[in-house]
Parts: C-alpha cells; sequence; structure tokens
C-alpha cells in the first residue's frame, strides 16, 4: 500500500513537473519567434528597396541602350538605301 502511495505520488510530480517546464519553454519561444519575425520583415524591405532601385537604374541603361541601337540601325540603313 506505502509504494503505491509513493508511486502514485511521484507520478503526480513528475507530470506536475513536466508541464510546468512546458510551459514556461512554450512562452519563450514565443517571443522569440516574434522578434525574429520583425528584423527578418524590416530587413527584407530594405533590401526590396535596393532592389527596387537597382531595377530602374538597369532598365533606365537597358532602354537607352536600346535606343542607342534603334538609331544606329536606322542610320546604317539609309546609308545603305542612299
Amino acid at each position: 500500500m506505502k509504494k503505491l502511495l509513493a508511486s502514485i505520488i511521484i507520478l503526480i510530480i513528475a507530470t506536475t513537473v513536466s508541464f510546468a517546464q512546458t510551459n514556461e519553454n512554450s512562452e519563450i519561444k514565443t517571443i522569440d519567434t516574434e522578434t525574429i519575425i520583425n528584423t527578418e520583415v524590416a530587413a527584407s524591405s530594405k533590401i526590396k528597396a535596393k532592389v527596387i532601385k537597382l531595377n530602374r537604374k538597369k532598365s533606365n541603361e537597358i532602354i537607352s541602350i536600346k535606343a542607342y541601337r534603334k538609331s544606329l540601325q536606322i542610320k546604317v540603313k539609309t546609308k545603305k538605301l542612299c
């Protein structure tokens, strides 16, 4: 009887200790994930802004290169036709 009572008490204590440990860890994990998400969003928005600026520069350069090539082709065509 004493062994049964002792084993039940140990079982109850073990479950409460494990339950208490899991609650503390889950709270810490949620706080950590929130801070990580905020820093990633801030970093990704800065990176996106830089990429957009680079894309604008590239598109302007590409447009000017295409326009220059077209103007050269027109000049070459007119010289050949004359």
